[in-house]
């Protein structure tokens, strides 16, 4: 049945339900290119130190073997998933010589060769296998450019025992898989409705290096001699620059119901598609739309975590929806993580009311309109006056921003109570002066910055970068945390040889084969 802003307020508000909300599950996987001490993308091998790639808890790579993923475990403390995101941090300073960690969204330097972006590797394992020829199929379709594009990924969720309470609460007669995946649907279709709040509040990409374009046609201004940028621009990240193909772009995912995402996804992935055809086989997957579910370029996904080898729709089908990825935040360069407590309380808050607000199924114009909302925050967002579409008729940014947020600190309120602090409430505070004085946004304070200097964004970056890394080293590692980064080290390189042991014995044929047959039963 469909529930209230109001209903759900109550719910929590109650005495013996307040607690519910210390247990909100969140974990962040956050993306840093390296860099050599020119700020040149880093040509070396993923450092060696740091233990597998492939199966590593906390450290992996992403597209580029100079693209490192850092990756938090699942808490229920905010101070505890940023400390541990910190220790990642320090640990990965303290190995890795003149390399720094790239604290920024777009990019560092990059040579004008694409090729000579090195894709990431994880072995001789049939998984490693197809991990890679994965991003070399990326390269191949996208340009391996765009793939240096960082960002942070929130994932988060609420534990089994909430969901049955708001379940016999509510007195759903749905069975309890199937009420968390409709109430994790209807939080993502508002979560597409919103999201332009969360851009502009903390967009934090507004400019680049020119030498990330490299003479292809864009939209952008000049701001000295090395730097383009949006004069009102939020996050060039989200917009046209990064995660967005023209082949996508009719790609039309429904988040109505989990059996049509299901299918619209299944479709893309196991219809070939014409451009695609001509890659070689053995540089790509497919040549369908989309050669896995991961290729889908959306701000945010429903999840669960897969079985050895098992196909993440199929995971979504035997489970349902375990937890949710947000995928729309930039990395703030003037954040030694990227990312700070404040923002975080912003987010749970922001997610909680997406879930508490009634969610109607949506239809191919509120699609178009939620599509051209996002990318006017992302091209336009500080731009004076900015209307929005709210259903069809036109509201300015600021207007509906103001009322999202007095909504969402209601919330925030309720959050307070539950942890004894007014920190949940000053953090909308901070965004809606945000809204009030468009200066105090991350991206209007980044081109400012660069409107004072004349060496451009490139040296902004790699400067903020430096001062973060001389940070980390200076701080160092616990004696404790030193042994702990090192019995991961040496047991995710059993672990990698583990796996190259179990699949010596099968084709990547083969392997890719059974991989794809699980399309068929879905």
């Amino acid at each position: 049945m469909a529930t209230s802003l109001e209903q759900r307020l109550a719910f929590f508000a109650a005495a013996p339900r307040q607690h519910l909300l210390r247990q909100i599950q969140r974990g962040i996987e956050k993306e840093s290119l390296r860099a050599d001490q020119d700020g040149i993308l880093a040509q070396t091998d993923h450092p060696a130190a740091f233990g597998s790639a492939l199966t590593h808890p906390s450290i992996t790579t992403d597209f580029s073997e100079a693209l490192l993923e850092f990756i938090t475990p699942v808490s229920n403390s905010i101070d505890d998933t940023l400390n541990e995101l910190d220790a990642i941090h320090r640990f990965a300073v303290s190995e890795l010589g003149d390399e720094t960690i790239w604290n920024a969204s777009m990019p560092c330097r990059l040579g004008e060769d694409d090729d000579a972006i090195p894709v990431a590797r994880f072995g001789s394992s049939n998984t490693a296998t197809m991990k890679t020829r994965y991003r070399m199929g990326l390269g191949h379709r996208y340009g391996r450019k765009m793939q240096t594009i960082a960002g942070i990924h929130y994932n988060f969720s609420l534990p089994k025992s909430v969901w049955e309470e708001l379940h016999a609460a509510e007195n759903s007669e749905l069975p309890l898989k199937t009420y968390i995946t409709n109430n994790y649907f209807g939080m993502i279709r508002n979560f597409r409705r919103y999201a332009w709040l969360l851009i502009y509040l903390f967009g934090a990409a507004p400019a680049v290096s020119r030498c990330f374009l490299n003479g292809k046609p864009h939209q952008l201004q000049p701001l000295g001699k090395y730097t383009l940028y949006g004069p009102h621009s939020t996050s060039l990240r989200m917009g046209d620059l990064g995660y967005q193909s023209d082949a996508q772009k009719n790609l039309h995912i429904c988040y109505n119901h989990i059996d049509f995402y299901v299918e619209t996804l299944k479709g893309a992935i196991t219809t070939s598609h014409s451009d695609y055809e001509s890659i070689p086989s053995g540089e790509q997957l497919s040549s369908g739309l989309l050669q896995i579910e991961n290729e889908f370029y959306s701000p945010i996904r429903p999840k669960r975590v897969t079985d050895s080898g098992e196909i993440p729709l199929g995971a979504l089908r035997r489970g349902g929806v375990e937890y949710i990825e947000v995928r729309c935040i930039d990395v703030n360069p003037m954040l030694p993580v990227g990312i700070n407590a404040e923002q975080i309380r912003f987010i749970d808050a922001f997610l909680l009311y997406c879930l508490y607000k009634d969610s109607p199924p949506c239809d191919d114009d509120h699609n178009a309109e939620i599509s051209s909302n996002l990318l006017s925050v992302v091209n336009r967002g500080r731009e004076p006056g900015l209307e929005l579409s709210q259903d069809g008729s036109p509201r300015t940014l600021a207007a509906w921003a103001e009322g999202l947020i007095g909504d969402i600190g209601r919330i925030a309120g309720q959050l307070d109570a539950v942890h004894s602090t007014d920190a949940y409430s000053q953090s909308c505070q901070a965004q809606l002066a945000k809204v009030h004085d468009v200066s105090l946004t991350p991206s209007a304070q980044i081109v400012a910055e660069l409107e004072q200097r004349d060496d451009g964004y490139y040296h902004y970056a790699m400067e903020q970068s430096l001062q973060h890394a001389k940070v980390f080293r200076d701080r160092g590692l616990s004696a404790e945390e030193t042994q702990r980064f090192a019995a991961m080290r040496e047991a995710s390189v059993a672990a990698q040889a583990s796996v190259e042991a179990e699949q010596q014995d099968e084709s990547f044929d083969e392997y890719l084969s059974r991989f794809y047959m699980q399309y068929q039963d879905l």
